[in-house]
């Protein structure tokens, strides 16, 4: 249990976003949280699993698509 367990307002941080958007994942369970008494915790580890599993990797295009430069 070495993952750091954190608020909603350092996910929003750590995402640069607002202290919203994390709860909004939340809402529609998008992301790993744990409730302690009323209080809503993310591991830091479900952070980084939700962010790489929404990273788009870039296509490689060949430049013979593009023709040849005159």
């Amino acid at each position: 249990m070495n993952d750091r367990y954190l608020s909603v307002e350092q996910v929003g941080e750590l995402l640069g976003t607002t202290a919203r958007f994390p709860r909004r994942l939340i809402e529609e369970r998008r992301i790993r949280y744990v409730k302690v008494g009323r209080h809503v915790r993310i591991l830091e580890s479900a952070v980084a699993e939700f962010v790489s599993s929404h990273t788009i990797e870039p296509v490689r295009r060949s430049r013979a698509r593009y023709g040849r430069a005159a």
